[in-house]
């Protein structure tokens, strides 16, 4: 008589050998740390591989590459993101980490290639009156306007306010990377008229390249500097 075998079960982890329980329990740690050394280390080492790899695995397999879209950008602007959503996570709720993120990061870049799509069929040329719509005409003429002294001085007033509070910021940091971030960001505001883009990811990456900072060390100083902001204004209620 011929005995069957058995097979071995396999356990897999959280999903992924790149994306493990051990990367699981460093977002934990990131999320409960106030020691903000301690957590530019801890995503730096182990957080930040796992999200890179899972961004780019996920670009790959699903092909998320558009026209006008740079795969490195690409991955970027979707690490960042995950790093925005850190903090949602709740292993209280008995998700795994690897889950999570990776069905944040994939309707993140399901919604990013809708966006990508939808601007593409929008795109005509202003020169080529004949394909517009009447909503377009409308959109053009709506731009071409002198606007009054009144709307001049209350946005010359805003400006100033923003500069005091970018000032303000500079003034509170410490760290060499959250310097780095906070000046790159005023040189940003500084030429805002000259840039012709308004993408909030693509400002990131301009932010990247003035401050020589990588996307990680960024995304960790940013998130510092979002606090002083948060707190600046909520005592001098500015912009509302």
């Amino acid at each position: 008589m011929q005995v069957k075998k058995k097979r071995k079960r396999i356990r897999r982890g959280t999903g992924s050998h790149y994306f493990s329980l051990e990367t699981q329990q460093a977002i934990k740690e990131f999320q409960v740390s106030d020691d903000n050394a301690l957590k530019e280390k801890v995503y730096k080492e182990k957080i930040y591989p796992a999200f890179d790899k899972l961004a780019e695995n996920l670009i790959f397999v699903y092909g998320f590459i558009n026209p006008g879209d740079q795969y490195l950008t690409l991955k970027a602007d979707c690490v960042s993101f995950l790093f925005e959503t850190l903090y949602k996570w709740d292993d209280s709720r008995g998700t795994k980490a690897f889950s999570y993120f990776n069905v944040v990061a994939k309707n993140w870049l399901i919604a990013h290639a809708r966006k990508v799509k939808k601007k593409l069929r929008r795109n005509i040329s202003i020169d080529n009156t004949a394909g517009m719509s009447s909503d377009d005409k409308r959109c053009i003429a709506a731009f071409d306007f002198i606007p009054s002294p009144d709307e001049i001085l209350i946005k010359r007033e805003i400006i100033n306010e923003i500069y005091d509070v970018l000032d303000e910021i500079e003034g509170r940091v410490r760290s060499e990377k959250e310097i780095a971030c906070i000046k790159a960001i005023k040189v940003v505001f500084e030429s805002v008229d000259e840039l012709d883009f308004l993408n909030k990811r693509a400002i990131f990456v301009y932010v990247r390249d003035i401050s020589g900072l990588n996307p990680k060390q960024l995304s960790v100083a940013m998130s510092a500097i979002r606090r002083h902001y948060r707190d600046i204004i909520s005592k001098r209620k500015v912009f509302t």
